[in-house]
């Protein structure tokens, strides 16, 4: 087995777990069939994005939480923005916190594992 090779069992391994773990599920899907040959990172730019709102809105919540003064309406309004719920805006934050470090990191993986097929000659396997 050549490295290619490898490194697309390794991906599409990879891609199984996070799928199986619901890190990754139909959207992701759907956002991977909007890439093509003119854009091929577009999910790379995409999910990028998505974590560079997600550490603002982070920093926000943690800020707006952090106040003598808690302005309830403004941390709704950041929360509101990850579809989820401000009560239990402490514990709730902490985790949020805690899963979008491990999501980011899967994707991480999942990114260089797609640069190694890349590099070495490869495409990038799908799941269908």
């Amino acid at each position: 087995m050549d490295v290619v090779q490898l490194l697309e069992r390794q991906f599409i391994d990879y891609m199984k777990s996070l799928y199986m773990e619901h890190y990754l599920d139909d959207q992701f899907t759907q956002l991977q069939k909007l890439a093509d040959e003119s854009n091929p990172d577009f999910v790379y730019e995409v999910v990028t994005l998505f974590f560079q709102d997600s550490e603002k809105l982070i920093d926000n919540l943690t800020k707006a939480l952090n106040l003598q003064v808690i302005d309830f309406n403004q941390v709704a309004n950041h929360a509101h923005q990850f579809k989820g719920s401000s009560s239990r805006c402490l514990t709730v934050l902490q985790d949020l916190q805690q899963e979008y470090i491990v999501l980011k990191k899967k994707f991480e993986i999942l990114f260089q594992l797609e640069q190694d097929i890349v590099k070495n000659g490869g495409t990038i396997p799908t799941m269908d």
